[in-house]
């Protein structure tokens, strides 16, 4: 009988597993809270605290040494890997270019499904001003949660693939797009998106019920026109901290990022953006606050309500947005434990902040700020140099608008005590002179700033840092030099190791201590996505994906320096672990694009000075300053299709759709063939 009953419970065990049902995570409220459980990376930061912590420390300073290879992917329709991949019970999850999802097996590197939501065919008018940028997605129970960069959620079977809905989250005519990552809670996914740049637009977050799709609450991030009324009480004390007629060029405040859900308060707490335009003094005449623009903010997680804000950068006019990552964390302050958030936006400074009612504890430099001398401690404000204010004249200021930290995801290690930064030190010169501010408006589509933004951006115009910081001390604890300028955000583990991947290729981890590095492997292109770590069958695993890509690459020749060109090199999906037997692709050496030349042209100088506005608004975006191109797309100083202006001219007007290349019908000839002087004079000169 006994043995009767046992041969039944094997064969019931075999059939949960080869139904996949057996011991299967449910992800959930409480499964996103575990700290403690680091078989799988279950979200962007891995838990709701974002801490990017796992506690697998089978990987560790000693064994590390023997970390190698086990298997990669090539992944030949992406561009662009910026990504964090969700560990799901032995399967991968993640997002490539234009927002396309992968599931694969992290045993075998087998691919399970995929599902293309289309959005180049999709998307129209809107690809103008897209990337093919996504950092990623969600996961709640059986459903991953997926915002393309067209501006549409989708929810699809986890399993299979399958789309279950869809929603379209923004104005399909609006040039707005979405690169950021849904967050999950309590049943309930919210997302916002990005645009400031492009259009007149009035930033907001959504949330939408998980199982329909179903709207359930909208907040806008900052007020709209009086005459219409406001939406609450937020938006009307926001009104009282701005001037003029704000309303006509949106006001901005796009949250593509830095959404983080804090179960203890049950509450959202969102980085907001920057203002549209920059320049306060065209949207904000008189001056102002402009809250809630390049704030923290707390809503109600249920209702969607104001709760408290603490803003960053008052009046803001530098593109300092605070965007970046929020974690959560209990830090032992003055002898008693304060649940608090962290937080390093691009303003240069680090925050500790209350999550109870938004009271600023602290903060400090991360590295060198000129726009603001110091946060004072009584009233949370910054204490600004007037030297940065770029008012009729023009103001070289630190940090630029690269930040001194951007979107790539700091790490916190609660054993180490340390937050782990990639860090950017580069100055930006900001100036409107010569710009009408009274006739000044947003153009559709059109990259506009109200601040003079041409030419190159020099290779060795900054650097970059792997910045370990003590949020109790407010110091740093270490640093190691990063290559210039754009690194992958970190993770680290009970193992006492941080994982960084860099521009020039190299995959490292470092002591979590002290900085030291104890590993490194090149993988043969540089590497914008952050590693995750989980578990298949007992052993540690580590898995990040390689594909150069992001907004850094927009910084011409600073970023060309490594030898990325677009598309010249393959793109993978690399997992490794302890004694690994897999064998690694070979990898092509950089390549220096080579700019042609087309000498029988007479360069038009006052057309090529006309041109370079034109690229700055319809091309700088994909294509690079000074038309140096990063890596995004190609760079057309070396295009055969720019050297003879017909080929240039109907590429332009025309797009190539299947390419990602739009249309820019609404060129005029005037602008075209501007635009085609400007290329050649840059393809003659030489880029130092």
């Amino acid at each position: 009988m006994m043995s009767g009953m046992k041969e039944f419970i094997v064969f019931c065990i075999a059939l949960c597993i080869a139904a996949g049902s057996y011991a299967a995570t449910v992800v959930d409220d409480r499964a996103l809270s575990d700290e403690t459980d680091s078989k799988n990376w279950l979200a962007y930061g891995k838990t709701y605290s974002e801490k990017r912590f796992s506690t697998l420390d089978e990987i560790d300073l000693q064994s590390v040494k023997q970390l190698s290879l086990k298997w990669y992917l090539d992944l030949p329709k992406d561009n662009t890997l910026t990504s964090t991949p969700l560990a799901v019970d032995g399967t991968l999850f993640f997002t490539g270019s234009y927002s396309r999802v992968k599931a694969v097996d992290a045993k075998t590197g087998s691919v399970l499904w995929e599902y293309d939501p289309k959005v180049v065919e999709v998307a129209g008018k809107r690809l103008k001003n897209m990337w093919d940028t996504s950092r990623g997605l969600a996961f709640w129970k059986n459903r991953l949660l997926v915002a393309t960069i067209d501006g549409r959620l989708l929810a699809l079977d986890a399993k299979t693939g399958q789309l279950l809905w869809e929603n379209i989250t923004t104005d399909v005519n609006r040039a707005l797009y979405i690169t950021g990552v849904p967050k999950v809670f309590g049943g309930r996914v919210i997302i916002g998106n990005g645009g400031t740049e492009h259009t007149a637009v009035r930033g907001y977050v959504t949330a939408y019920d998980i199982e329909t799709g179903n709207q359930l609450w909208r907040w806008f991030v900052v007020p709209g026109n009086p005459a219409d009324g406001f939406e609450n009480s937020a938006m009307e004390m926001a009104a009282k901290t701005w001037t003029g007629d704000w309303w006509k060029f949106g006001g901005g405040g796009t949250v593509w990022n830095g959404i983080t859900y804090d179960p203890e308060f049950d509450q959202i707490i969102m980085g907001t953006g920057n203002g549209t335009p920059w320049n306060r003094r065209i949207r904000s005449p008189g001056g102002g606050d402009n809250l809630f623009l390049c704030s923290i903010v707390a809503l109600d997680a249920s209702t969607g309500s104001y709760k408290w804000h603490y803003q960053t950068v008052p009046g803001e006019a530098w593109d300092y947005n605070s965007n970046m990552d929020i974690i959560l964390a209990d830090l032992k302050l003055s002898d008693s434990s304060r649940k608090v958030l962290l937080h390093a936006p691009k303003n240069g400074f680090f925050y500790v902040i209350d999550r109870k009612d938004g009271k600023l504890i602290s903060a400090e430099k991360i590295g060198k700020v000129t726009w603001a001398s110091h946060i004072d401690l009584e009233t949370g404000r910054p204490v600004e140099n007037p030297e940065a204010r770029y008012e009729g004249k023009g103001a070289l200021v630190w940090p630029s608008t690269f930040g001194a930290h951007n979107w790539q995801a700091m790490s916190f290690n609660p054993i180490t005590g340390l937050a782990y930064i990639p860090t950017v030190e580069m100055p930006a010169y900001f100036s409107d002179e010569g710009i009408d501010l009274k006739a000044w408006r947003t153009k559709e589509f059109r990259m506009r700033f109200g601040v003079n933004f041409e030419g190159d951006t020099p290779k060795d115009w900054g650097s970059a840092a792997l910045l370990a910081w003590d949020p109790v001390k407010q110091e740093k604890a270490w640093s190691v030099e990063n290559p210039p300028s754009w690194n992958s955000g970190t993770l680290t583990t009970a193992g006492n190791l941080v994982f960084q991947g860099h521009a020039d290729g190299n995959f490292v981890a470092y002591d979590a201590t002290n900085g030291d590095q104890v590993w490194s492997i090149n993988l043969g292109l540089g590497i914008s996505a952050p590693a995750v770590t989980y578990e298949v069958e007992g052993t540690q695993h580590v898995s990040i994906l390689v594909g150069w890509g992001g907004g850094g690459l927009l910084f011409g020749s600073h970023a060309a320096q490594h030898g990325w060109p677009y598309r010249a090199h393959p793109r993978r999906l690399f997992t490794f672990v302890l004694n690994g037997k897999g064998q690694l692709p070979e990898f092509r050496p950089p390549v220096l694009v080579e700019p042609l030349d087309a000498p029988e042209l007479e360069i038009n100088e006052e057309l090529a000075a006309a041109g370079s506005k034109v690229y700055t608004e319809s091309c700088l975006w994909c294509h690079g300053t000074g038309a140096v191109s990063g890596g995004t797309a190609p760079d057309l100083r070396a295009s055969r299709l720019s050297l003879d202006y017909d080929a240039f001219r109907t590429i332009v007007l025309d797009g190539n759709i299947p390419l990602g290349m739009p249309s820019f019908e609404d060129h005029s000839e005037n602008e075209v063939r501007a635009l085609y002087h400007y290329v050649r004079r840059e393809a003659r000169v030489i880029k130092e």
